[in-house]
């Protein structure tokens, strides 16, 4: 049986080598002033990063059940410039800035139309099983240098 659009989660997708992911700002992601609580842009910048791994072709929780890793944030840099609120539409954009053997720098933008709110630098290390750097896989790679030729 089919599901119906409405009953699929969203996806965001890539122009231009940039992937975008909307989202609204809902109450509980505010604090009492209805500005966005500063540790809930992690969140979303997670949820962009996850998104932006599925549309890639990268099924991080097949690998992570065949065991050869999963993906684990090994630093992270972020500037928070204006802030976001209650019931605002934001796209957050990622775009693959750098690929290593083990690991990929991603660069994220959330977004406000063209108002950046916060922007950041993350490193995603690929670890095995028991917590060591591993190789990422080679198609994974592959499709990193892609989408970074393309951005």
């Amino acid at each position: 049986m089919e599901m119906d659009a409405l009953d699929r989660p969203y996806a965001g997708g890539f122009a231009d080598g940039i992937h975008r992911f909307a989202l609204r700002v809902y109450f509980e992601d505010t604090d009492l002033t209805g500005i966005v609580y500063h540790a809930n842009y992690l969140r979303y910048l997670e949820r962009a990063r996850s998104d932006m791994l599925r549309a890639a072709g990268i099924d991080q929780r097949r690998a992570h059940e065949a065991g050869e890793g999963a993906y684990a944030v090994a630093d992270l840099a972020i500037r928070y410039r204006r802030p976001a609120r209650l019931e605002d539409a934001l796209v957050v954009h990622s775009r693959v800035a750098g690929v290593r053997a083990a690991s990929c720098l991603i660069h994220q933008r959330v977004m406000r139309g063209d108002e950046v709110l916060a922007e950041a630098e993350v490193t995603a290390a690929f670890l095995s099983p028991d917590g060591r750097p591993r190789r990422q896989p080679r198609a994974w790679v592959e499709a990193f240098e892609r989408l970074r030729e393309v951005g």
